[in-house]
């Protein structure tokens, strides 16, 4: 039987005892304590002592329609109770499944209308891996096995996944490069703001869409497989490539006949203001990477959409011999589609492009205007980088012990904010159905950690 009854002390204290956290320093969390969440509706989530914390970060930038969705519920209810659970293995499939990929193929970028389903973004990421491999050995080219990402890229935690990402320290746990598998290459992120220099952000855009050519023929076009990238850097900071550099990508793309991989787990299911980035930036994948909001973060579910001249080949091949237990489950197809209907009953989509999405950078663009520590406001739709600087003339960051980042996360902590920090960026995914006055509220409270980040540091 649950027990649910404990204080949050117990529950601290047996999260200690026994449950490792990703992403942490286990020691040091065992002795600050963790914050236990106990539930949420809406924009909300509330704590083990009554806090109640708007999410500035939408869960883990998956909670698209919000928390305590009906909709979404019932459906994991009604396909529990008639098939919780049967596999793609063994000649088989099922109607959610089915239904969910016919659901897909309507809604992602034109030519993309077939989907390998996994449960996470990283299993969608290891399976983009062996799919291209696969693809470019029954094209009689199996020495096209290199993979091209870019430095602070994040495409998942499995070791292929870190591999494929470009955060040093991920490739280092264990060891300095011991978690980077070979077969990967990195060139530098489209950060104009601060990798600029004094380039127009135009030019630099071409500068660093340059790099994967340079790396190509460093390389050898005949050893590359694919170039892989966020429409917009996530994790890395929302981070907006230059309007010159996916054109440029893709041009390259095309000119040494290299597959082009849109990891779409953040942007995907109208966070930018369309169904996904690639609508945004006029991207033509061949392969697009979802998970996230595809159900919303209710339940783990993950798919990678595969364009139709290159499922033609795969299909030509003989066995993918490639899977897993949990490839398209059932309860997780059917709330992945009432998620999708839900957005689109709610017209989701165009509000974030056309309403929350203008009001929400509008207000943010205040905040720049009137904040001495804060550089430049960045990102499309329902997402933004509120980059932190020490000068904004210069535009130079933080440095050393002066971690603006941590010290303003601390301050969101304390009042009842979830604004994530990356580096030195505060990073903003609230829930696409966020209403106005909700983000009225973000951006009084994020003015108020702003306020006293910048007197932490002497600089208000």
């Amino acid at each position: 039987m649950r027990n649910f009854n404990r204080d949050t002390a117990q529950w601290q204290e047996l999260d200690r005892d026994h449950n490792v956290h990703p992403f942490s320093d286990p020691d040091a969390l065992g002795k600050q304590g963790v914050r236990i969440i106990t539930r949420a509706e809406g924009s909300y989530i509330w704590d083990s002592e009554g806090h109640k914390i708007l999410d500035g970060m939408a869960g883990l930038w998956c909670m698209n329609v919000g928390y305590g969705r009906k909709e979404l519920i019932e459906a994991a209810h009604e396909q529990m109770k008639q098939l919780p659970f049967y596999n793609s293995f063994f000649k088989t499939s099922h109607p959610p499944q089915i239904e969910l990929s016919r659901l897909l193929s309507e809604i992602t970028p034109k030519g993309i209308n077939h989907f390998f389903f996994s449960g996470s973004g990283s299993e969608a990421n290891d399976t983009n891996i062996r799919l291209v491999r696969h693809y470019w050995d029954i094209m009689g080219k199996p020495e096209k096995q290199t993979i091209i990402s870019r430095h602070n890229a994040y495409h998942g935690s499995t070791l292929a996944a870190t591999s494929l990402g470009g955060m040093e320290g991920m490739h280092n746990m264990g060891g300095k490069g011991s978690s980077l598998l070979p077969g990967f290459e990195h060139i530098g992120q489209p950060f104009w703001y601060l990798e600029g220099g004094d380039m127009t952000p135009e030019a630099f855009g071409l500068k660093r869409a340059q790099e994967l050519e340079e790396k190509i023929l460093k390389i050898g076009a005949d050893k590359v497989a694919a170039f892989i990238g966020e429409p917009i850097q996530g994790a890395g900071g929302v981070i907006v490539p230059p309007s010159t550099y996916w054109p440029e990508i893709q041009r390259i793309c095309k000119k040494y006949n290299i597959l082009l991989i849109a990891d779409e787990v953040i942007c995907g299911f109208g966070r930018t203001g369309n169904w996904f980035g690639s609508d945004t930036f006029g991207i033509k994948p061949d392969f697009i990477t979802m998970a996230k909001g595809m159900s919303s973060g209710y339940i783990p579910i993950s798919a990678v959409g595969i364009r139709d001249e290159i499922f033609e080949v795969l299909n030509s091949g003989g066995e993918i011999n490639h899977g897993y237990t949990y490839s398209g489950h059932p309860v997780a197809c059917a709330v992945a589609i009432a998620n999708i209907n839900y957005i689109k009953d709610h017209n989701l989509v165009e509000k974030v492009r056309t309403e929350s999405g203008p009001y929400l950078h509008a207000g943010l663009q205040n905040l720049m205007e009137n904040h001495p520590i804060v550089g430049e406001i960045r990102g499309r739709g329902m997402m933004a980088g509120i980059q932190l600087v020490k000068d904004r003339a210069t535009r130079t960051t933080f440095s050393g012990d002066e971690d603006a980042g941590t010290i303003c996360r601390d301050y969101c902590f304390k009042n009842d904010l979830i604004m994530r920090a990356v580096g030195q960026s505060m990073i903003i995914s609230p829930p696409l159905t966020i209403s106005k006055s909700e983000m009225d509220e973000l951006f009084d409270k994020a003015k108020i950690c702003l306020d006293a980040t910048a007197k932490d540091l002497r600089l208000m």
